[in-house]
């Protein structure tokens, strides 16, 4: 299952999971946006259920759970992918608005794996789940307070629920991406100055592609990271370790 499928990071995974051989469950808000990932994860030869689901509501996240757990059997994969930002600097950082982006990149992540978690304990097959994470895990920048603290928390419960999880064979890890091309950079895209700053900054020279994430995903889903937990890989272009 993989949240926030209908663009960008979510929809490249959904995709690649597909390619390599996997059924995927697509999650999102935006129908005819599902639609079309499912029409491209079918044309690899792999099956799709779409779920529209705003994630925010309590009544969808428990739809997108059953639905997806009624669905050939159970979720072997869950990848929270879904989340928000809201810019602003802090001190003019409204209370709706940090809440708004802890609820999402946080709070239905813990949710969602908690609620997929029990049915791969249940069924004894062990299972992988992946989250979304970010570059904000280690670093931040201006006027992103709460992603940042939302962000740095999942890199921890990620670390939380693979100790608690690995007895079950249950592998917890995240993948934090540098700075990537989607919908949600755009407008850090078009802003020229950053932009050239980022081509600057990072050895690789160039912006990510959501496809750069899709190697990792596999490998964290499958068996070839059978010993893989606990872990935040990031992908990044070199970023991080550049002084």
């Amino acid at each position: 299952m993989v949240t926030g499928a209908s663009s960008g990071i979510g929809r490249a995974l959904a995709q690649g999971l597909a390619a390599a051989g996997a059924a995927v469950v697509v999650a999102a808000r935006r129908r005819e946006n599902l639609e079309r990932v499912v029409e491209a994860v079918e044309l690899s030869g792999a099956g799709a259920l779409a779920v529209c689901a705003d994630l925010a509501r309590p009544a969808d996240r428990r739809k997108l759970i059953e639905k997806s757990l009624a669905w050939r059997g159970g979720i072997d994969v869950l990848v929270n992918c879904a989340g928000i930002n809201r810019r602003a600097p802090a001190v003019d950082l409204s209370v709706d608005d940090w809440q708004a982006v802890l609820d999402l990149d946080l709070t239905v992540p813990f949710l969602l794996s908690q609620g997929i978690g029990r049915a791969m304990i249940e069924r004894a097959r062990g299972g992988s789940i992946i989250n979304i994470a970010s570059l904000c895990c280690q670093a931040t920048r201006p006027r992103i307070a709460a992603y940042t603290a939302a962000k740095g928390g999942l890199a921890q419960l990620t670390k939380s629920l693979a100790v608690e999880w690995a007895q079950y064979n249950i592998r917890v890890n995240a993948i934090a991406p540098g700075y990537i091309r989607t919908e949600m950079t755009q407008v850090l895209i078009d802003d020229k100055e950053f932009h050239d700053w980022i081509i600057s900054r990072t050895p690789a020279g160039r912006w990510g592609q959501p496809e750069d994430l899709v190697g990792p995903a596999v490998l964290l889903a499958c068996e070839a990271g059978a010993f893989i937990t606990g872990q935040t890989i990031y992908v990044d272009g070199g970023f991080l370790a550049r002084l």
